[in-house]
């Protein structure tokens, strides 16, 4: 079991959310589109918010701005979260607007918000899960999907719940948080997205 806890920290980084969350908007979604469309718009998302992100910080790394990718120290969090503030800007600004996809708009608008939130914190010192903001909100999106869909995901959903505490426990393990800093990771993912149902749900 401790080999495989720091597995989970990896394989749902952060980085890899708003690819799920899209993933999902597809499969569960309004079938308003062309499948080339929604292949378009998972394109568009996975340059935007993997591959930009991945190599501004191997860029970073090169000028020994970060250490790691899980980004340990306060410090080391201030670009990256600038820099995502902006690519998700970009993004609703010139691919997922309110207009073509609403639902999905609030999402990452929602993640702008706790990445804003997150990233306030660093000034008073406190580092909050950026791991349980990501899996907190696609958790309280899945949720919203199954509420203004009226389908059945009460499996995906509560398969999130167990996700979302074995991350926990990862980050836990790994020392990279403590109780506090997760428990204020998970609010600061989930409250945006549950404000924002009052405009799509």
């Amino acid at each position: 079991m401790k080999k495989i806890l720091p597995f989970f920290s990896y394989l749902f980084h952060p980085i890899f959310i708003p690819i799920l969350g899209t993933l999902i908007y597809s499969y569960y979604g309004d079938r308003l589109y062309t499948q080339e469309q929604y292949y378009l718009l998972l394109f568009q998302v996975v340059i935007i918010t993997f591959f930009l992100p991945l190599s501004f910080f191997y860029l970073l790394r090169t000028f020994g701005k970060v250490d790691t990718i899980m980004m340990a120290n306060v410090k080391e969090r201030k670009i990256p979260l600038l820099m995502q503030m902006v690519l998700t800007y970009i993004l609703l600004q010139k691919s997922i607007t309110v207009e073509r996809f609403p639902e999905l708009f609030f999402f990452f608008l929602g993640g702008f918000a706790s990445t804003f939130i997150v990233f306030l914190l660093i000034y008073i010192r406190f580092k909050a899960s950026v791991h349980m903001v990501a899996i907190s909100a696609l958790n309280c999106f899945v949720l919203g999907l199954s509420i203004h869909y009226q389908i059945n995901c009460s499996y995906m959903i509560a398969a999130l719940v167990v996700l979302s505490g074995v991350i926990a426990t990862s980050r836990l393990y790994m020392h990279a948080h403590t109780l506090k800093e997760l428990a204020v990771g998970y609010l600061c993912g989930s409250i945006p997205q549950l404000m924002f149902w009052y405009y799509w749900l």
